[in-house]
């Protein structure tokens, strides 16, 4: 039991110094906001995005306590109906992605906010291949986009990213059309806020979380779901 306790205390240090060192390395400070951006719509209005950057514990974690988000769903997009359980997309086989479906009030939050969001501490949008301790197709960042509105914007963000040298390593986001989301099981809804003294949400969500509540005090909410 006590070499057991190492060996894990080990492994969830070499996690945290990955992550650390990634993060150091992908951005030099807060990100500016898009100049390509939809206006607050005068009356309140749900509108869906969809991204994908690593494990959906996180990211939904994240949304989940932005103002204005008025739901989540972790779920699988970029393969088929066919392909969408766990047991399948972990097989890196499916062509599926690890997404959130994030449902928003256009009157309190904008789409471009929301890519900030996305970019700065949802995940780490240079890495390839995956984040962090997590490696495959199924872990890389990708911006579904719904309209030609949402793409028109989360392209103009990237490329105004890349002009301003806001990360030090390339862009590796994919941005492509939204043709499917399919719901994950239900185990894994709310993961994170069910299960927060799970090691791998300790060590690779929660400070998330709380770079959320930092980089955007105005924005953070606590979280509660909803029964």
């Amino acid at each position: 039991m006590f070499l057991r306790r190492i060996i894990f205390l080990l492994i969830a240090l070499s996690v945290v110094l990955v992550v650390a060192f990634r993060a150091k390395a992908a951005s030099k400070g807060p990100i500016p906001a898009p100049d390509a951006d939809d206006q607050l719509s005068s009356a309140s209005t749900s509108q869906t995005a969809v991204f994908a950057g690593g494990c959906f514990w996180g990211t939904q974690s994240v949304f989940e306590r932005v103002k204005g988000v008025v739901g989540t769903t972790v779920g699988y997009a970029g393969g088929t109906a066919a392909t969408a359980t766990y047991a399948q997309v972990t097989t890196e086989t499916t062509g599926h992605a690890e997404s959130v479906r994030v449902v928003y009030d256009s009157s309190k939050i904008t789409y471009g906010t929301l890519l900030r969001i996305f970019f700065s501490v949802a995940h780490d949008p240079t890495q390839v291949g995956g984040q962090g301790p997590d490696q495959g197709p199924s872990y890389r960042s990708v911006i579904f986009y719904l309209n030609d509105d949402q793409k028109r914007i989360a392209d103009a963000y990237i490329a105004q990213l890349t002009e301003e040298h806001a990360f030090r390593s390339r862009i590796t986001t994919e941005v492509t059309p939204l043709k499917g989301f399919y719901r994950a099981e239900d185990y894994h809804q709310d993961y994170a806020y069910h299960n927060p003294d799970n090691p791998y949400i300790m060590v690779c969500d929660r400070p998330k979380i709380g770079a959320l509540k930092k980089q955007f005090p105005d924005l953070f909410e606590e979280y509660t779901p909803k029964r």
